[in-house]
């Protein structure tokens, strides 16, 4: 890309200071680099994660942030209840991170249960968490919201079926909750992560996938960025600076988007 090497973060202080901004997946890659800014910048952090081990420790490794830690399945109501209850009646802004992805099997090839836990986590856990935080916004009449899509949410060659088509329907959750609440001062906006240095590893279970898609991927993928180059535009949408922006979504690629 060009600017991996020289790109530092800027911390804008108390861009946050006096919200309640939740996180999921926020123990490691993008959410983690999501949560870390937005308390660095004086929010207070829910952080939400399923591995309750490297949420201790990334609260241990940040003492001075406000970081409150909700370990859980985030796909169970049980979990969104203990992470509404952890918000304690205020909720500024919420990054739905936590995801999962595919082996890149076209449709011929998925299987009902990979299938079904894409969209567990990547769908139906981001739709719940979001129905149970909306009507607190509603009631303070503000709020932020920014789904983390993909380039597969807008791109047939980024993924296999189950990841591309979940990534696809939060596009259109994005997309209808920002024209249902946006009258009410509600904000809806997606990121659309390209290549990122994360945790989350991408293996080709499919031999027809990996002839079709490698040669695209090679030909045309920028490089890969950290997590704190999402963080970035993640923190964008969800701030204050991002204002005018209701059913955005912005390919935070490396131009990947554009070819």
């Amino acid at each position: 890309m060009g600017n991996e090497a020289t790109w530092q973060e800027t911390i804008t202080n108390n861009r946050f200071a006096g919200k309640t901004v939740i996180v999921t997946g926020a123990a490691s890659g993008i959410g983690q680099a999501t949560a870390l800014r937005i308390a660095k910048e004086g929010g207070r952090v829910i952080a939400a994660d399923i591995s309750k081990e490297r949420l201790d420790a990334l609260v241990e490794e940040n003492s001075g942030l406000d970081l409150v830690p909700v370990a859980g399945d985030i796909s169970t109501e049980e979990t969104v209840a203990a992470i509404i209850s952890a918000a304690g009646g205020r909720i500024d802004a919420l990054a739905n991170v936590a995801g999962i992805m595919d082996n890149f099997a076209p449709i011929h090839e998925v299987d009902d249960d990979l299938w079904d836990r894409v969209f567990r986590i990547n769908v139906t856990a981001l739709m719940r968490l979001t129905r149970a935080v909306v009507p607190l916004m509603l009631k303070a009449g503000a709020g932020s919201v920014v789904n983390v899509s993909s380039e597969a949410g807008i791109r047939g060659s980024a993924a296999g079926a189950a990841y591309t088509a979940s990534k696809h329907a939060v596009v259109g959750l994005t997309k209808n909750s920002a024209v249902m609440y946006g009258p009410k001062g509600l904000r809806f906006n997606a990121v659309a992560p390209g290549p990122t240095i994360t945790g989350i590893v991408a293996n080709f279970g499919s031999q027809l996938a990996a002839e079709r898609l490698v040669p695209l991927m090679k030909a045309n993928i920028p490089a890969p960025v950290s997590a704190a180059h999402l963080a970035a535009s993640i923190t964008f949408l969800l701030s204050d600076d991002g204002t005018n922006l209701n059913g955005a979504i912005l390919a935070s690629d490396g131009g990947w988007s554009a070819i």
